[in-house]
Order: structure tokens, then C-alpha cells, then sequence
């Protein structure tokens, strides 16, 4: 596509930029501003502070009635930075607005771009929805980047919790029985946790960090902490498996003495329900480009990923391919992903997944072929 090769040049540098200086869930400031800079300048009418998020945007072209919603996400991972690559899908995404943008006064189009924080544990399009963002797309697309390239989104729903133990300290030598031990605590639903594991059903997974066990060895630990997550195939299935997992906390807090807080750190991620024409003409575009989508199957379950587009997939039209950086055995969430996230193989990523979601929704919207000098 004409319009996006022309713009590619700055979307590597928005993507490089915003990869270069990670910021975590709901304190994307930066990433935030940069896009909705890029955006204005290229005549969208961009609000920021959406819906009173301070680091949601949405930026709209067009008064048409035929609504198409493009997904940035640009948060980071703790410690691993871009390591789940938001920056293409923000430069993907961003592309995707742009090249959309000189069709949508002929067509009945309204271009939508949404800047949506704190995809990794902090639901932030989940939060979005409750404010009624999203309401109405004919369409909400993005692509997410991945060792290879993966069209169909088969997320687990998932909960996300924040775990926390409250004892009593002690000195561990010499009055080891005035202390009350959290981190005894901790051990004991771990070893619940993994006991429980054997009865569970194949398509679930139950995981997660103790992000505090104390603070000096000769000390009986008083506080302890973590984040867990509990991933089950649908919403309906993860709820009595919630609730397991949740005894298995209980049990630490009842052989140890210690008070129990589990407080979710969202609501629930949900399965995602995909569009499937959307997704056979986006796969068909894909292809057109160079795409391939017969990676063998050990190399493509990014596409099991929890993902809040899966609420917004339950209300609207959606899909959520995977494109992939041709970089397996490094994968998502880890420091090696992070590597490849900037380079040819993510720009090239940025180029594709922006034309193959422009040329969709043009498709998907009727937009004949002769018309599209892109």
C-alpha cells in the first residue's frame, strides 16, 4: 500500500521511540502523547485523557456512519520492557488509521484509533467499556506481534489477582514462637496450588509471583505478597476454577494463623469471539503481502495469550491476528522478543500489519478495488 510505504519511514521511528522508553500499565505518558502527536499532525481530532484515563486517547477522522476501530496498546512489562512488542501494535495500528484516512469522506467512514493502557494485568479497555468506549464499531481490529504468524485468536479468559499475607515479626532465634509466619504462608498455597494442578482440567493454567517474602532472614516474616493469574478456556469455566485456586490461599492463611487479602487487580479477561470474515480477508491480505500462516503448531500459541480485546470482542465486530518476526525459539515475554521487536522484521511487521488491516476493512466496508490508490 502507497500510503503506508510513505508514512512507513516515521512509524519505525514512533515504534523505536516508544520501545526505547517503556512505561508500564497506566503510566504510558509519553507513548500516549506520541501517538496522539503523530495523529494531529496528520489531521486527526484527537482527545486526550479519554474518558478520564489520563493515558487513553481516541483520535477520529471522518463523520461517516460505517465505524472502523483500530487498537494501540504501548505498555511495557516490568523488567522486560517492550518484551510483548505494543510498540508495533501502536505503529501497526497508527498505520492502519493513517492509510484508512483519505477513504473516509467518499466511503460513510469514521477512522477511530484508540490509544488503550494497561493491557498487561491492568484491563484497560475492560475499564474503557465501562465508560462506553467502543460501543457501536462496525469493526475493532488489531495485530499483535509473535515468533510467527498466527491468524485466528484463541485467548484463555483469565483472572488477575494480587495475593497479600499479613503475620506477625519476630526475631527467628530467639523468640521464634511470638511470630506469626506469612511466608509460611505463602509456601503452603503454593504447594496447594500445585497439588491441586493434577486435578485440573488440560486447557487451564494457574500461575503465578511472590513479589515479597521478607525482608531479613533472622526475622519472621510479617507481609508477604504476589500476583496470580487463573486462565480457563471461557469466563463460565474460570469462575469455579477462581474459586479453587482462592481455597488453596485460604488453606496458607488457616495452618499458618495469618490474615488473607486477595484483591483482583481487574476484572476479567474475557475469551475472545472473532469475526470470521473479517479474519479471512485479513488473512487473505496477509498472504498478498508475504505472510505465511504454516508455522507448526508447538510455534504459534501466542495466540493463546489472555487479552482484554476479548471483552471488546464480546460487543463489536473484532479480530486479533497474530504477526510474527520469524524469531522462534525466542518468544513473548522474554528478554530475547524484546531484541527483535525493533529491527527489519518488526518494521516490516509494521508495514504489513498496517496495509492487511487497512486493506480489511476496506474490504469489509465494500471499498472496490479500483478505488484504492494506496
Amino acid at each position: 500500500m502507497e500510503s503506508v510505504s510513505l508514512e512507513h519511514d516515521a512509524l519505525v521511528a514512533f515504534s523505536e521511540t516508544i520501545h526505547a522508553n517503556p512505561e508500564l500499565g497506566w503510566e504510558e505518558y509519553q507513548a500516549a502523547a506520541w501517538t496522539a502527536d503523530f495523529l494531529e499532525a496528520r489531521g486527526f481530532t484527537v482527545e486526550r485523557e479519554y474518558l478520564g484515563f489520563p493515558t487513553a486517547i481516541r483520535a477520529v477522522l471522518g463523520r461517516g456512519s460505517r465505524r472502523i476501530g483500530l487498537m494501540a496498546e504501548y505498555d511495557a512489562l516490568p523488567g522486560l520492557g517492550h518484551a510483548c512488542g505494543h510498540n508495533i501494535i501502536s505503529a501497526a495500528s497508527v498505520g492502519a488509521a493513517c492509510a484508512l484516512a483519505g477513504f473516509a469522506d467518499e466511503y460513510d467512514l469514521r477512522i477511530e484509533l484508540y490509544g488503550t493502557p494497561a493491557e498487561e494485568g491492568g484491563g484497560g479497555k475492560i475499564e474503557m467499556l465501562k465508560k462506553g468506549a467502543f460501543v457501536g464499531l462496525d469493526l475493532a481490529m488489531m495485530v499483535h506481534p509473535s515468533p510467527v504468524d498466527s491468524a485466528v485468536a484463541n485467548p484463555f479468559a483469565v483472572a488477575h489477582q494480587h495475593v497479600e499475607y499479613h503475620g506477625k515479626s519476630a526475631h527467628a532465634a530467639a523468640y521464634p514462637d511470638q511470630g506469626v509466619n506469612a511466608n509460611d504462608a505463602f509456601l503452603i498455597a503454593q504447594m496447594a496450588i500445585g497439588l491441586l494442578r493434577q486435578q485440573l482440567p488440560k486447557e487451564t493454567r494457574v500461575h503465578g509471583v511472590q513479589t515479597r517474602g521478607g525482608e531479613a532472614p533472622n526475622a519472621i516474616p510479617e507481609t508477604t505478597r504476589g500476583r496470580w493469574y487463573v486462565r480457563a478456556e471461557t469466563l463460565a469455566e474460570l469462575e469455579p476454577l477462581n474459586e479453587r485456586v482462592n481455597k488453596c490461599f485460604e488453606a496458607g492463611a488457616l495452618a499458618t494463623g495469618c490474615k488473607l487479602e486477595i484483591t483482583p487487580e481487574s476484572e476479567p479477561y474475557s475469551e475472545f469471539r472473532t469475526d470470521e470474515r473479517a479474519l479471512e480477508i485479513y488473512t487473505s491480505h496477509a498472504r498478498s503481502l508475504g505472510r505465511t500462516f504454516d508455522a507448526p503448531p508447538e510455534q504459534a500459541t501466542m495466540n493463546r495469550a489472555s487479552t482484554d480485546m476479548g471483552n471488546v470482542s464480546q460487543i463489536v465486530p473484532a479480530i486479533h491476528p497474530y504477526i510474527g518476526l520469524g524469531c522462534f525459539p525466542a518468544a513473548n515475554h522474554q528478554p530475547e522478543f524484546a531484541a527483535h521487536c525493533i529491527g527489519n522484521a518488526a518494521n516490516q511487521a509494521i508495514h504489513d500489519g498496517a496495509a492487511a488491516l487497512a486493506l480489511t476493512a476496506l474490504d469489509y466496508v465494500g471499498v472496490p478495488d479500483t478505488e484504492r490508490s494506496m
